[in-house]
């Protein structure tokens, strides 16, 4: 009896490792199948999760990139991104820091008020020099004249006509530029009170040819219009006029406005010549102008 349960056990134990046998075979068969299949599919299929992750991490490493670019302008990148969407931009005032759409933004903070410009102009030099000196002036430690009171230089600063800022292009004469004068008047002082823009503007061309006084010269206005700023309570009147002598033709658009004692004025001019191209750039820096 001993005998025939051993007898049993073993065969027991001998059918296990046959079933044992059998399932590692099948496992390592269908493995085989398995590799075969993989090796029957295209390289494309192969590496396509890799490839997706590979793409996901070169679009972060990009993003990351442009990051940096816009911080830096890097190659004019920054300038390329926010042209997509220029409004956007330039309602943040970046265009301070970087070109959009080919301008830049002048912001004279002490004055109040703002425009862009081509991005390719630069401040005047001589302008530069001027305000470096009066601010070298201002920081002095001598003790004024005998006599001087604390107010008289800053009253003749004030009564001195000659312009904030102004901007052209790089080794010009000055007969193409933009420039913007900020002049003292009464605390009430109202531009509509001369009445609406073309006769502000004829006004304007007696002033230069100073009434027929000067027949050598001839000032012809071609257009007068008004926006306005509600928020701010401000008309602003632009002008388009033409002044020719026997020595120069130029073609001016001016913007005028005032606010809190101050009378504005941005003139851009330009040859006549010159007039046809540089009429979209004028008009942008004459509907840019404002108060801020």
């Amino acid at each position: 009896m001993a005998l025939q349960h051993c007898f049993v056990a073993s065969k027991s134990a001998s059918l296990h490792r046959i079933c044992l046998m059998a399932q590692q075979s099948d496992d390592r068969k269908h493995r085989v199948q398995a590799g075969t299949i993989q090796e029957g599919k295209s390289p494309a299929e192969q590496f396509a999760p890799l490839a997706s992750t590979f793409q996901r991490r070169l679009l972060v490493g990009v993003g990351s990139s442009s990051l940096v670019a816009v911080g830096a302008n890097f190659a004019g990148i920054t300038s390329f991104l926010l042209g997509f969407s220029p409004e956007t931009g330039r309602g943040l005032k970046l265009d301070v820091l970087y070109p959009i759409g080919g301008y830049r933004r002048c912001i004279e903070a002490n004055h109040g008020f703002e425009f862009i410009y081509p991005d390719t102009w630069v401040g005047d030099q001589t302008l530069l020099y001027r305000a470096a000196g009066r601010a070298e002036l201002a920081r002095s430690l001598d003790p004024p004249p005998l006599g001087s009171k604390s107010g008289d230089k800053q009253h003749r600063d004030e009564k001195v006509n000659e312009p904030v800022v102004a901007f052209g292009p790089p080794g010009s004469t000055g007969e193409l530029n933009v420039s913007v004068i900020v002049s003292p008047v009464p605390l009430g002082f109202r531009i509509e009170a001369f009445g609406g823009p073309e006769e502000v503007g004829e006004a304007l061309m007696r002033t230069i040819t100073g009434s027929g006084r000067r027949p050598d010269v001839k000032a012809t206005l071609i257009e007068a219009n008004s926006r306005r700023d509600s928020a701010r309570n401000v008309n602003y009147y632009e002008l388009e006029f033409r002044v020719e002598s026997s020595s120069f033709q130029r073609h001016n658009i001016a913007v005028c406005c005032a606010q809190g004692g101050r009378l504005y004025t941005l003139n851009a001019q330009a040859p006549e010549s010159a007039w046809p191209e540089l009429k979209p750039d004028f008009n942008k820096i004459a509907t840019s102008f404002s108060l801020t």
